[in-house]
């Protein structure tokens, strides 16, 4: 393999020298620094990585107290000559198990001169876990257009999902925080016998970088945050700005299939097209398909719609519905159940409990009446945005604990300029959270023009922001302070290429497999799965 240095005639650092924590660490943090972690074959479906587990005190201010174990990988740089330490990777989430990360960024230029690492952070994976016991739902109706009288459904929800994390938490919870994961990155730094980390985070993951950056700025070398949150959102308004992003692309798609009206045949204006979607949702809750009712089409199209690569997908969706209880359908109820099921089963397999509790660390209002008067309005707004599901009360409303300290003021003072990148209409990740933590941390940002998409770095349509992080992680040459790359295309209708022969369950499939491939699946939203 060429090595970095001739592929860009800038010589990278070399190796650094193995760290000397005795001054920077804490006494009785030094021996979980000092570890000699034992590399074995990861396993599993993690071809090319090594996989370790080191141990990290359960409570940083009682490290003589109780301990847990984090799970870590590694892909070692491929060019040892220029090898310049490691870099950290986190997917997002918050929950998301890293392991994979490692390989999935294997065939990336950044490999050949950094020892990619991934992690599953405390509470989820191969780490040690955090169970909370799932609540029973299945007597509450969790509509996604609830009238005045089922709004106290999802208070109930949430009562009971929080009596069911704190019945088998444990003493785990209330230290199952991104600060205490930003630490146990700094001992993974420490065991690995490096004086500083890089670092590369998507979605919740840029917040844990910026987490970390500000907690131990000596320690931070580079750092990339792909799809920001928000600095000052955390947590509920990070969901409330994902309903109004989401309804905002909807907005899009409506004024793209309006254009295609002739191939479509949804509507010729924006408002006609909205009107055929609004048509189409009340017949469904006045007739379910196959079991398949409003609240199942507003949740599909939650999940069809922030893919624009894939808005054929969507109008197919919606206009199978036109015509009642026929053959397409009953096909696309199909194609919707497996769209909702798909997400899902991303937020069980990632951390559910560690999702739930993450989102705890900061405080949520106390009484309905505020978060009532919120779901009345989204309801009404963002019905396509699940308002009202992600404006309802949550768990963290009525948390049965009290977090040891509060979030990390974020800043970014000694450690070198990043980079954020953010795309114009990230469903995910509201497109203000990018230019807001680039101007939080004074970081360098890479828009993605009129982009849906989330999670940017490594990804086969975004060529143009991979080669300018390279270029930054590789050889520390920046981009502008802001830069832009173009999006993905929407559908050319017009295109041979479009006119295949799946059908609709196919195609939504194929856009889960598509998912799945990306450096950071969707963000599971908070939705009760009754």
């Amino acid at each position: 393999m060429i090595g970095a240095a001739a592929l860009t005639g800038v010589l990278v650092s070399a190796p650094p020298a193995a760290a000397d924590t005795a001054d920077t660490v804490a006494p009785d943090l030094q021996s979980f620094y000092d570890q000699e972690p034992s590399w074995k074959p990861c396993g599993g479906g993690l071809d090319g990585l090594e996989c370790a587990k080191i141990v990290v005190p359960m409570d940083y201010d009682n490290p003589k107290g109780e301990k847990i174990r984090v799970a870590i990988s590694r892909h070692k740089a491929t060019d040892r000559d220029h090898r310049r330490g490691v870099l950290l990777i986190n997917p997002g989430g918050p929950g998301g198990t890293g392991l994979g990360m490692a390989q999935y960024l294997s065939d990336q230029r950044i490999a050949e001169v950094y020892d990619l690492i991934g992690f599953d952070p405390r509470g989820v994976g191969k780490s040690t876990q955090l169970r909370c016991t799932e609540p029973d739902l299945d007597d509450l109706e969790l509509s996604s257009r609830p009238t005045n009288a089922e709004l106290h459904n999802f208070t109930e929800a949430a009562r009971r999902t929080e009596e069911g994390c704190d019945r088998t938490a444990g003493s785990l919870r209330p230290h199952i925080t991104t600060a205490n994961t930003a630490r146990d990155m700094d001992v993974i730094r420490g065991v690995l016998g490096e004086e500083k980390t890089n670092y590369l985070g998507y979605s919740y993951g840029t917040y844990l970088g910026a987490v970390y950056g500000s907690l131990f700025p000596d320690r931070m070398d580079r750092s990339v945050l792909d799809s920001s949150i928000h600095p000052d959102r955390v947590w509920r308004d990070t969901w409330l700005a994902m309903s109004r992003a989401h309804t905002e692309n909807v907005e899009r798609f409506t004024e793209w299939a309006a254009e295609n009206d002739a191939e479509l045949g949804l509507g010729d204006s924006p408002e006609a097209v909205f009107q055929t979607m609004e048509d189409v949702a009340q017949q469904l809750h006045e007739n379910p398909v196959d079991g398949f009712d409003r609240t199942s089409f507003d949740q599909t199209v939650f999940g069809l719609n922030r893919d624009q690569g894939r808005w054929d997908v969507l109008a197919s969706f919606i206009s199978s519905f036109r015509d009642g209880d026929s053959a397409a359908a009953r096909e696309a109820a199909k194609a919707g159940s497996l769209r909702i099921a798909a997400d899902r089963e991303r937020l069980a397999d990632g951390g559910p409990s560690t999702f739930t509790t993450i989102r705890c660390e900061a405080d949520w209002p106390k009484g309905t009446g505020g978060y009532y008067a919120d779901m009345r309005e989204y309801t009404d707004k963002y019905a396509y945005g699940l308002g009202a599901m992600l404006s309802a009360p949550d768990a963290c409303t009525f948390r049965s604990y009290t977090p040891d300290e509060k979030p990390v003021e974020l800043k970014r003072d000694g450690y070198p300029t990043g980079i954020v990148v953010q795309g114009h209409y990230d469903t995910q990740t509201a497109w203000a959270g990018g230019p807001a933590m680039a101007k939080r941390l004074r970081d360098s940002l890479i828009i993605v023009e009129n982009d849906s998409n989330h999670g940017y770095y490594g990804g086969p349509d975004y060529d143009c922001v991979t080669e300018q992080i390279d270029d930054y992680l590789i050889d520390g040459i920046l981009p502008g302070s802001a830069t832009t790359c173009p999006g993905q295309p929407m559908p050319n209708l017009k295109s041979a290429d479009t006119a295949d022969e799946d059908n609709l369950t196919e195609k939504v499939q194929e856009q889960i497999d598509e998912e799945e491939e990306q450096p950071a699946p969707p963000v599971p939203a908070p939705i009760p799965a009754a």
